[in-house]
């Protein structure tokens, strides 16, 4: 597993597997976010099955599948929701952890928790570079 930490309690990764989640529960995670769309993954990862797992593991797990076109306010707010609510580490995951790390920017700026370099910084540090969304974090950040 590659789980890199973003920030105080969230955590992304690329694609897990239903035999890792056991791990990821050990390791002190509360909950699970899947922002990978099941049209993109085999059936043997598809969100059922990786939400049996989780909660055999006794981890709560969210279903977010996350697109280019499917990244609007209400999605992001959606998943800023599921962290502050999870009452303890999360972990999300999509192909690459790519995505998920976009989220998290997203919502930091919409919801103006920290500066926008600092958001690009703490990307850069779990290994997502997100300079170019700048222009989209500054509006985000700006906004009343």
């Amino acid at each position: 597993m590659d789980i890199r930490h973003v920030d105080e309690s969230y955590y992304v990764s690329p694609q897990i597997a239903p035999e890792e989640i056991a791990e990821i529960a050990a390791a002190g995670f509360s909950a699970i976010i899947c922002n990978r769309p099941d049209e993109e993954i085999p059936p043997g990862l598809h969100a059922e099955t990786m939400a049996a797992a989780a909660n055999a593991a006794g981890l709560a797990f969210h279903v977010l599948p996350l697109t280019h076109r499917t990244m609007t306010p209400d999605n992001i707010a959606l998943q800023a929701e599921l962290v502050e609510n999870a009452g303890g580490k999360v972990l999300a995951y999509c192909a690459s952890g790519t995505r998920c790390t976009v989220i998290w920017s997203l919502a930091q700026a919409m919801g103006k928790t920290m500066s926008v370099d600092e958001i690009i910084a703490k990307a850069a540090v779990a290994g997502y570079a997100l300079d170019g969304m700048r222009p989209q974090l500054d509006a985000l950040s700006s906004r009343d």
